[in-house]
């Protein structure tokens, strides 16, 4: 059996493939972007074939760009845009509508008629979460009760629902694999993260027949093989991850009160707090980290809607730049903001403040006010909102010296040292930031055999660059207050 791992890296915008070797060394990455889909204000979706064939074809670019044929791949690990929800019909394998992803906010109305009937501490007690649009539960009750027929063919067993790693664990087995695990799972508003069950009261708030859902298995497990036309060989699927745990894997942050935050289409800051399901005081998520031979890791999420997503927007929406690297350049070339805030609230604002109806908004602008100025901004927004989880996290007793940062953003040095200057803690930049795909390869890798256990997993983790804070406290603090005075005033308009 050979020593390589292919990661399916399913995210938000792009499909991604790579294949690291046995070091978790990159050896070939394939990567499509895709479309976003605005029907309505806060609503987002993607087309379920166009995730599947960019998929397929970013696996077979990596497979080519590492020079190796796939029979020579020990096997697959899958990580993925939580929470986007799919429904597909069993018998074709076709979509009865598009995706409906996370940052979707249509069932805002859904989740306060919810709260209104007081059950959201029970919800929390048994998943971990809020009632919340964000969550999949929702929108899987919206897709039964908007698509014509569904409910019907939900409960006669025509239809399958998954988040995207189970839609591509069907579609890569030729039908053959129903499943989850649990990381994804704990993010469905349907799953009791302590019995780690499917559970029966959650199933009939939210009036989901038990026949659609897949099967809860552990994050590395035999989830079924791939269909040999798709890849030139049948491989073994050793691993499903949630996208923002795989990243905590990439990362390995094995040992409790170890944190990460990535930076991609939106930040989270996750934190190991190993058998212990810490329940927060502030508004943060308790999840599945990983499971492992039936053994649960848990940890403490806060989530951020938008952070690249920000600069996105500067480049499509305003097009102000050309490319995100742009961004560093137009920062530098100010000494600061200038009183310049920009609260990216564009799909609602998620830990700790949790408001689905706030809207985006630039704030203290004047005839000064350059392209420069908002570019900056837009970066310390991303920062802003990372030491908002920070003060919740410490607000619930957690406690860390530092963190370990990762995703597409953080190879912007100015953003990342802006970033320790605003949490004041140090900032580790590993020597592979692709930690998401790489966290899916080592689960996969686990199962395998690749690997004997965490440890030496963690073993093969390397800094690449630590940034420590240089700003002066009272700076940091009034940046801060002008950013919370910023953040009031979105809220008040909602």
């Amino acid at each position: 059996m050979g020593q390589y791992l292919l990661a399916i890296d399913q995210g938000t915008t792009s499909s991604r493939a790579i294949v690291f070797d046995r070091g978790g060394n990159i050896c070939g990455v394939g990567q499509k972007e895709f479309t976003q889909f605005y029907p309505h204000d806060g609503w987002v979706e993607h087309d379920p074939e166009e995730i599947w064939e960019t998929t397929v074809a970013s696996c077979r670019a990596a497979i080519d760009a590492a020079g190796l044929r796939a029979d020579q791949l020990s096997g697959i690990g899958i990580t993925n845009q939580r929470e986007t929800t799919l429904l597909w019909e069993r018998d074709s394998g076709k979509a009865v509508y598009p995706a409906i992803v996370w940052q979707d906010r249509r069932t805002a109305k859904a989740c306060a008629e919810l709260k209104a009937q007081g059950v959201e501490q029970m919800v929390t007690r048994r998943t971990g979460l809020l009632l919340d649009p964000y969550f999949t539960g929702s929108k899987l009750a919206w897709l039964l009760d908007n698509v014509p027929g569904a409910r019907k063919r939900a409960e006669a067993g025509e239809l399958a629902f998954g988040t995207v790693d189970s839609f591509l664990l069907w579609r890569l087995t030729g039908g053959q694999s129903h499943a989850t695990d649990a990381t994804n799972a704990s993010r469905t508003l349907l799953f009791n993260i302590h019995t780690q069950q499917w559970d029966d009261e959650l199933l009939e708030l939210l009036r989901i027949p038990r026949a659609i859902l897949p099967e809860v298995k552990n994050t590395c497990d035999d989830f079924g093989t791939t269909d040999a036309a798709l890849l030139g060989a049948s491989l073994p699927v050793a691993a499903l991850i949630g996208d923002q745990q795989a990243a905590t894997v990439g990362q390995a942050c094995f040992t409790p009160g170890m944190a990460k935050s990535t930076y991609g289409t939106g930040c989270f800051l996750v934190l190991n707090t190993g058998d212990q399901a810490m329940v927060s005081s502030n508004r943060l998520l308790t999840t599945v980290a990983y499971r492992i031979n039936d053994k649960v890791c848990y940890a403490l999420e806060g989530s951020i809607f938008v952070a690249g997503a920000a600069v996105q927007w500067l480049r499509d929406g305003l097009q102000l730049i050309k490319s995100a690297a742009e961004t560093q350049q137009l920062a530098e070339s100010v000494t600061s903001s200038d009183g310049v805030y920009l609260v990216p609230a564009f799909t609602g604002l998620g830990a700790p403040y949790w408001d689905p109806d706030a809207r985006g908004a630039i704030l203290g602008l004047t005839r000064d006010s350059s392209a420069a100025h908002i570019a900056r901004a837009t970066l310390e927004s991303v920062c802003y909102q990372t030491r908002d989880l920070i003060e919740a996290m410490r607000g619930d007793g957690a406690d860390f010296n530092d963190i370990r940062v990762d995703g597409g953003m953080v190879i912007n040095d100015w953003l990342v040292q802006r970033l320790a200057d605003m949490l004041g803690c140090c900032c580790e930049r590993p020597q592979v930031t692709e930690t998401t795909a790489l966290g899916a390869a080592y689960m996969a890798g686990l199962h395998l055999g690749v690997y004997a256990d965490l440890e030496e997993i963690a073993a093969l983790w390397q800094s690449e660059k630590a940034f420590n804070p240089k700003m002066a406290e009272s700076d940091r603090e009034r940046r801060y207050h002008g950013w919370k005075n910023a953040v009031a005033r979105v809220r008040s308009q909602s």
